[in-house]
């Protein structure tokens, strides 16, 4: 049974929405089942399981850098890294299944990752460079600044923190401290 309407578009919009919203993760004959369609009529728009899941991680890392160049649009330094560092913690937060496909390098050969990736990366690189940092040292300060937030985001979707001390404000502290690091990378 094929569904009128029914195209590539549809189909990841709704696998990501399924991604995200379950704890069972991801089955074509799950997605098949939510959009009325029998399982091999998802062939007619996917390139099965891994090309679905490219497709997803395509849309989320699509996703992530509108946010975060939004994020920073009339912001500079540290106000443009508070601002990046929420809107990097608020879609984690949103999309806990298409978060963990944000992370991961382009695979070699993969131009379309490789678009998107850098359009995440352009972004950071466009506030680093308000604090003077170019080349070698924008590239450490990325590190610096995506392992505190991959690090904090990570924990903190799979429940890892459990002591009974505001979220908000250790989130807070760790963004300060970015921005006190950043503020003096140079030194």
């Amino acid at each position: 049974m094929s569904r009128p309407g029914l195209n590539r578009t549809i189909v990841v919009e709704r696998a990501a929405l399924i991604l995200d919203r379950s704890l069972d993760g991801l089955s074509l004959s799950v997605l098949a089942e939510s959009l009325g369609v029998r399982t091999p009529s998802l062939y007619k728009h996917i390139d099965g399981m891994p090309g679905l899941q490219r497709d997803i991680m395509l849309r989320a890392k699509t996703s992530l850098a509108h946010v975060l160049g939004q994020s920073a649009i009339g912001r500079s330094r540290d106000d443009a890294i508070r601002a990046l560092a929420l809107a990097y913690r608020r879609w984690a937060l949103q999309h806990p299944g298409q978060y963990p496909m944000t992370v991961h390098a382009p695979a070699s050969g993969d131009d379309d990752d490789a678009s998107v990736s850098s359009s995440i990366s352009d972004v950071v690189f466009n506030v680093l460079e308000g604090y003077g940092l170019l080349g070698d040292d924008a590239v450490d300060a990325t590190r610096f600044l995506r392992s505190s937030l991959h690090g904090f985001v990570d924990l903190e979707t799979r429940g890892a923190f459990e002591l009974p001390v505001d979220l908000e404000r250790s989130f807070a502290r760790l963004t300060e401290s970015v921005v006190v690091a950043l503020d003096t990378w140079s030194r």
